[in-house]
């Protein structure tokens, strides 16, 4: 497992944006409504924000969104940006990448540094990692993280495991180097692509090409039917495998670090399903008063979750207090992170935005 310690940087504000329209999981056609509460009562999603796919609103808009609300709170010049990371598997195009294209719709100089990473639920914390690391040594000196999907155009509306789990949201970050800071990222990951088949798109990129076949809509058991454009996700194995991978690299993390579980005010874990983050606080033997959910409202929004977390259920503690928080996530690939993120107030964190 690699890790990296990130200083002389500070998380001045935090900002979300979901789409306006709301999908109550309850009025799903495909199930009866004792299914449905049994699915809410695993899963704990009982509704979502989800974007109709047509063009209209994009992952990068719901950021954009975002962004311009934070940029107005923080009274910070857009000249002044010079770094922004754009984390998604929804991508505005295949090429140009979509940082690029923010840039210009949002009119930040053409001496920004702008890229795409392109991962899922573990893009908060590559994210903070890479754009930490590059902030750190003061050649960059205000930088913009963006970090969001509008995955549900992935799920199979004929797909229960996935229809009713996936919902959008886009995030921004802005984080600005400061050697007196005393704000702290300690984050320990690991990468293991054996697990790619488990949560996968099949075709659509350069190894399977959109064909004929793409689209024809295959039986898949259980009463679940999708395409080769479809997202599929074999649930068992990453179940599994986050639940006996995620604390081990919890583990390392806090002993790499001297992190004393007593002295986290937060845990925040990926909103992947209740379930498995239930098992998650248990096994790392956090209690429940220290494990904050929003995934009853806006369901599974890959790497959005955690900043998306914090947006709505930690406004007012990132703003007034000291915090000491552990971030951990398993995402598709498998891409694993856990974090430690302490903050020492002043975090200006605006209302939920919605598009």
């Amino acid at each position: 497992m690699s890790s990296i310690s990130v200083k002389n940087i500070s998380i001045k504000g935090m900002a979300g944006c979901v789409p306006s329209r709301v999908v109550e999981n309850r009025d799903f056609p495909g199930m009866s409504a004792e299914e449905i509460q049994k699915y809410i009562n695993v899963t704990g999603v009982e509704r979502r924000h989800c974007a109709i796919h047509d063009g209209s609103i994009c992952t990068s808009d719901l950021c954009q969104k975002a962004a311009e609300k934070l940029l107005s709170d923080l009274n910070w010049s857009k000249s002044e940006i010079d770094l922004l990371v754009f984390v998604s598997h929804t991508t505005d195009y295949k090429l140009p990448a979509t940082a690029i294209v923010l840039q210009d719709k949002m009119g930040i100089p053409t001496s920004c540094l702008a890229f795409d990473i392109t991962l899922g639920c573990s893009g908060f914390l590559v994210g903070l990692g890479v754009m930490g690391n590059l902030m750190a040594s003061g050649f960059f000196r205000k930088g913009l993280l963006m970090v969001g999907n509008t995955q549900s155009e992935y799920a199979s509306p004929e797909d229960r495991s996935m229809a009713l789990l996936l919902g959008d949201a886009g995030t921004v970050t802005a984080i600005e180097y400061n050697p007196a800071s005393r704000d702290e990222m300690n984050i320990t990951y690991m990468s293991d692509g054996s697990g790619r088949e488990f949560v996968i798109l099949p075709d659509g990129g350069s190894r399977n090409p959109v064909s004929e076949k793409s689209f024809v809509m295959e039986d898949c058991g259980d009463g679940i039917r999708r395409s080769r454009l479809h997202e599929k996700m074999i649930g068992d194995e990453v179940f599994s495998y986050g639940t006996f991978y995620i604390p081990k690299v919890y583990n390392e993390m806090r002993e790499k670090f001297n992190v004393e579980p007593d002295d986290v005010d937060y845990l925040l874990l990926h909103q992947a399903n209740k379930f498995l983050c239930e098992k998650l606080r248990k096994k790392m033997k956090f209690p429940p008063e220290k494990v904050p959910y929003n995934i009853q409202e806006f369901g599974n929004t890959s790497g959005a979750t955690i900043p998306l977390l914090m947006v709505t259920e930690l406004q007012h503690q990132l703003k007034d207090k000291d915090l000491n928080m552990l971030a951990a996530t398993i995402g598709v690939g498998f891409s694993l992170g856990v974090a430690q993120i302490k903050t020492h107030g002043g975090i200006i964190v605006p209302d939920l935005l919605f598009l």
